[in-house]
């Protein structure tokens, strides 16, 4: 009886630890994945040699941004774990999770929260933590900020060092 709770409680634990990868969580290597896969042809998506080869191309272009050089390194060491499910078909939300298993720091990297034009109304449907955020990729930080509205009030204030941004 106690062994079958103890498996019931370890196997709900496990369950609850490996959450499934949304969109959200990896869309900067959905973005490379699905960028790579649209540049090649019908017929050479199954062949791993030529979806490896497409992948160091795509890398190798000079018009990627930051977010999306940063995927192209660390899937660099790893373009055959990732052209193996690639030509097999799998969508690639379900190849980024994959390929997140072997290296979790594939799925932390993130486009900018947009914030032109944003309205305070737009800013309070914000987390506090993607508040913190936008602060972060300004150089602005918020000490002595305790409520939301205080980090909402800095993120209006510093508005004008967001255009400065280059991404």
């Amino acid at each position: 009886m106690k062994c079958a709770s103890i498996l019931a409680v370890a196997a709900s634990a496990v369950c609850l630890l490996s959450s499934p990868v949304t969109a959200g969580d990896c869309e900067v290597c959905i973005k490379v994945i699905q960028d790579v896969r649209d540049s090649m042809p019908k017929t050479d998506v199954k062949s791993k040699p030529k979806v490896e080869a497409a992948l160091g191309n795509y890398c190798a272009s000079s018009s990627l941004g930051p977010r999306e050089k940063k995927i192209c390194y660390y899937i660099d060491p790893i373009k055959r774990d990732v052209a193996q499910p690639f030509s097999t078909g799998m969508p690639s939300d379900r190849v980024c999770k994959r390929i997140n298993q072997a290296n979790p720091e594939i799925c932390s990297v993130k486009f900018p929260i947009k914030t032109e034009k944003l309205e305070v109304k737009d800013l309070s449907k914000l987390r506090v933590k993607q508040l913190k955020q936008i602060l972060g990729e300004r150089g602005v930080e918020c000490k002595g900020c305790l409520e939301k509205g205080d980090y909402i009030k800095r993120v209006q204030e510093t508005e004008h060092l967001a255009n400065n941004i280059e991404l």
